[in-house]
């Protein structure tokens, strides 16, 4: 299964970053997590570096739709764990996860991980087809390349009408902000 989730890494000099990911989990027990990071990723080359990362479950989609596009300033968003790690101040769960090791792949290598601290944070709000429609969007935003400027606008198009039904003002920031990166 996989989880649409954000991911926190630390290079060599303590710089964090926050990138959305989906990493498959073995089933709803989490007792197994495999990054998958593009090898031209920050998140790879930190992963390289550290063999650490922070898996996050969140329902803030905004920040998920911020991370897909570029780089995000940590400032306030993240708080050191246990000298190793760095997890979202506001998440629902969070597993601080250490690679075990690697499968190799020319574009997307596996690294299999063993979780080795978790918690939980708070309790998650849900979703609601706006939030669903803005995670669609922010993995279509991040395959502008792949599928064209075209394409993706088609795509955003049929769920632009489940963000203005349904979603609340943080869901209506991440669409505009979306659509924007997307028109260019």
């Amino acid at each position: 299964m996989i989880l649409e989730s954000i991911v926190t890494t630390v290079d060599s000099q303590g710089v964090v970053n926050i990138a959305p990911m989906g990493p498959h989990v073995d089933n709803e027990s989490f007792s197994a997590i495999t990054l998958k990071p593009f090898r031209s990723s920050r998140t790879y080359a930190n992963l390289i570096q550290t063999g650490t990362a922070v898996v996050h479950v969140t329902d803030d989609v905004e920040l998920i739709a911020r991370a897909a596009l570029g780089p995000v300033c940590d400032v306030g968003l993240t708080v050191p764990l246990l000298d190793r790690w760095h997890k979202l101040v506001d998440c629902c769960r969070w597993f601080a996860v250490e690679i075990e090791s690697w499968q190799d792949d020319p574009l997307r290598p596996l690294a299999i991980c063993n979780i080795l601290h978790q918690g939980n944070q708070r309790p998650m709000f849900g979703f609601n087809r706006g939030k669903h429609a803005v995670i669609e969007a922010a993995i279509l935003a991040t395959r502008l390349e792949m599928l064209g400027r075209d394409e993706v606008r088609r795509q955003m198009s049929e769920l632009a009408v489940w963000v203005q039904k349904t979603g609340g003002v943080s869901e209506h920031r991440a669409w505009a902000l979306l659509e924007s990166f997307v028109d260019g």
